[in-house]
């Protein structure tokens, strides 16, 4: 009980340190921002391991976090292959594909009426199609490779990506789109230098909503079937082996795949939308 009384001290001296630094008058400081997620992770992380460590928790219930870092050193290579084949190869290939091939289709609806009437509803159907079912059926078609991880991924980016780019593309007024009338501008000029600039915000929306359904539609897709290396895969065995230290650490890995193509495509919104106010 005394793991579990320190965990109790160490939580609530993390809560104290952060509630200072939060209303103290450098609370809107670059450093200040930082320190308060990184004390509240670590406190976290710490609070886990006296409470595992404490209450003695079995292995296969919930592992320690300096077991999970241990697998995780010792399993590098293994891992390495595990995201090659899952994100390198499914998720970011699934995510040029569908993504391009919802740009290009939100610019041929923004064009047709007949189109946007007909296809959005579809999409909205599409969208709420469960991964579980529709994935195996993809599998099947494509092959236990990366490229039916690849059409899994497509499907789930493709209609955020549509939704949300034909709404950028609608956004402009009116009266700004006569004034580009009254300059005699073609279609194309008027989608260059008005509403595609407008339509950024929009765009980067469903870019970074589809990072996460990328990886997460990759690694649902290696529970169907998969070539003995994978994210998916290695968590489907390892849950069967009760090895969930190894689960945990390819959790880690897909978090941080995921937060750091998240804030890659964050990166690109903020250099390219400098002028919007969400940036400011």
């Amino acid at each position: 009980m005394i793991m579990v009384g320190l965990a109790g001290l160490v939580w609530i001296g993390g809560w104290w340190v952060n509630g200072r630094l939060a209303n103290s008058p450098v609370a809107d400081t670059r450093a200040v921002q930082l320190a308060v997620p990184v004390i509240f992770g670590v406190t976290v992380l710490i609070v886990w391991e006296l409470l595992v460590r404490g209450l003695e928790v079995p292995l296969v219930i919930l592992p320690a976090p300096t077991l999970i870092a241990a697998r995780f050193v010792g399993s590098l290579p293994i891992l390495w292959a595990d995201f090659v084949q899952t994100f390198a190869k499914g998720a970011l290939s699934g995510y040029v594909m569908g993504c391009s091939a919802a740009f290009l289709m939100a610019i041929a609806v923004d064009r047709s009426d007949f189109l946007r009437r007909g296809l959005l509803p579809v999409g909205n159907f599409v969208a709420a199609l469960p991964i579980v079912g529709t994935a195996p059926i993809l599998v099947m078609w494509f092959g236990f490779d990366w490229q039916s991880k690849a059409a899994v991924v497509v499907v789930m980016v493709f209609f955020p990506m549509l939704v949300n780019t034909v709404a950028g593309l609608r956004e402009t007024s009116a009266m700004q789109r006569d004034l580009m009338q009254t300059y005699a501008a073609s279609y194309w000029q008027s989608f260059f230098k008005l509403r595609l600039p407008a339509a950024m915000p929009f765009i980067f929306n469903g870019l970074k909503i589809s990072t996460t359904l990328a990886l997460i539609g990759a690694i649902v897709a290696e529970f169907f079937g998969s070539p003995t290396v994978g994210m998916g895969f290695r968590i489907s065995t390892s849950v069967g082996q009760l090895a969930l230290d190894m689960v945990w650490a390819e959790i880690v890995v897909a978090a941080l795949a995921g937060s750091v193509f998240y804030g890659i495509v964050a990166l690109i919104e903020k250099s390219v939308t400098f002028w919007h106010p969400s940036q400011r």
